[in-house]
């Protein structure tokens, strides 16, 4: 498994993108659609990372929601071809879960083994409180 329990990490960053979304199934689709634009822009392949912010706004609207707070996407490029996805919700103290694979007529719990398949490393930082960031960096 990928994940890691880090401390912020730094990158070189070459372009950056945040935004502040409501915690709701319509953030979480606002997210998916201005990750795809954004990395369009930058001439970025976009499915991926696409992909991996439709679950983590997902996650943070389902797990992390705290009424009257938002969620925050940021996106960066790195000079290491590396995109940096995060996702800070006001929730800490929901943290992902190693969960087992559902079965085949599930309709869901495959959110973090999609980020397994699509982000070469992923993790969750700490703070400030009450917040918690999931992150997934795809090597480009």
């Amino acid at each position: 498994m990928k994940r890691e329990f880090t401390g912020t990490r730094t990158l070189n960053p070459e372009r950056q993108f945040t935004i502040l979304l409501s915690a709701t199934r319509r953030g979480a689709r606002l997210a998916r659609l201005l990750t795809r634009e954004q990395l369009r822009s930058w001439g970025t392949p976009f499915e991926d990372g696409e992909q991996i912010v439709a679950e983590l706004a997902n996650n943070a609207v389902l797990h992390g929601h705290v009424p009257g707070r938002s969620f925050r996407l940021a996106l960066t490029l790195a000079e290491t071809a590396t995109l940096r996805i995060e996702v800070t919700d006001a929730r800490a103290e929901e943290l992902p879960q190693e969960a087992e694979l559902p079965g085949p007529d599930a309709e869901s719990g495959r959110g973090l083994f999609l980020i397994e398949a699509y982000a070469n490393r992923w993790g969750t930082d700490l703070g400030p409180v009450p917040c918690k960031t999931i992150w997934a960096e795809i090597d480009l």
